[in-house]
């Protein structure tokens, strides 16, 4: 494309965004709504993985041998459940550090305690995968001299369905939502053409090509886009900070920082508002140039 060609495209563009200025900004208006809900669904869904992956990356168990097993087998009751599959550490607790801890937690009531020590040994495992977790306490289970484990997997695999479902859901918002701003983007354009129909007819009279007329409201959709796009933005991180911040801290928790994302959301966004412009214009003015001069006004 030359650039004087490119120049008129783009003056036309502003043009038409400024000759219908009360459209476009109400067309910028619903878009940049649209983008702030779905970029903060997709920021939700971000948060909400990473809080699940970091409690996953915690994820333990306790394995509690019999009260018969020496320190010796026990270690080696550790080798065996290390060498297990989704098994990311596994650290040994003896009865006699047992005591110690209950000691510091409660006081002078263990200090007689260590001749009659009521505690097992113990083994921390955390696991590498929380889906697994059922199957891995079976095989743990199965070890000889393991007594119990202490089984959380209903926890865990209410967690990990909380985590599909905001997945799923993160997509299901997205999709509507990009389904909403394209029609009333498309819709918006329409109107515009509707009230330059004259123009329009008057092209198409004189010979006008079919992308000739369509470039220039395919430019002012895309404009229209890309203004959106840099406002969602904005907004979206200005109100991300100060959520955030307020949630934190009345729950701390581990959150995505804006600045790790900021970039892929902005260019989204971009990509988002450029392709509505685009398909919402396409739409919107493909049954005008079904028809030839005159027909545009009804006549």
């Amino acid at each position: 494309m030359r650039a004087s060609s490119l120049k008129y495209l783009l003056t036309e563009g502003f043009k038409n965004v400024w000759k219908n200025w009360m459209m476009s900004v109400a067309s910028i208006g619903v878009l940049v709504l649209c983008l702030l809900l779905t970029g903060a669904a997709a920021l939700f869904s971000m948060n909400i993985s990473n809080t699940l992956r970091s409690i996953e990356s915690q994820n333990s168990i306790t394995v509690y041998l019999n009260d018969d097993v020496e320190t010796g087998p026990a270690l080696e009751i550790g080798e065996k459940i290390k060498v297990l599959p989704n098994i990311a550490g596994c650290k040994f607790y003896s009865k006699e550090e047992a005591v110690e801890k209950f000691k510091d937690e409660l006081g002078p009531i263990f200090d007689g305690i260590k001749d009659n020590n009521p505690f097992p040994h113990a083994f921390h495992v955390t696991l590498a995968d929380i889906s697994k977790y059922r199957e891995t306490v079976d095989v743990i289970k199965q070890i000889d001299g393991i007594d119990s484990v202490v089984n959380r997997s209903e926890l865990f695999e209410k967690l990990t369905k909380f985590d599909r479902l905001i997945s799923i859901s993160g997509v299901f918002i997205v999709i509507v939502l990009g389904l909403v701003s394209l029609f009333i983007l498309s819709n918006t354009i329409r109107l515009t053409m509707y009230s330059r129909r004259f123009e329009i007819s008057i092209m198409k009279s004189v010979g006008a090509t079919d992308w000739f007329v369509r470039l220039p409201f395919i430019v002012e959709g895309i404009i229209i886009g890309i203004i959106s796009a840099i406002i969602s933005a904005t907004i979206l991180k200005l109100l991300y900070d100060v959520l955030i911040g307020y949630v934190n801290r009345m729950i701390p928790f581990s959150h995505i920082p804006f600045g790790s994302v900021s970039l892929p959301i902005f260019l989204a966004f971009i990509a988002a508002g450029i392709a509505f412009g685009l398909i919402g214009g396409l739409i919107s003015i493909s049954k005008y140039l079904k028809r030839e001069g005159g027909e545009i006004l009804g006549w």
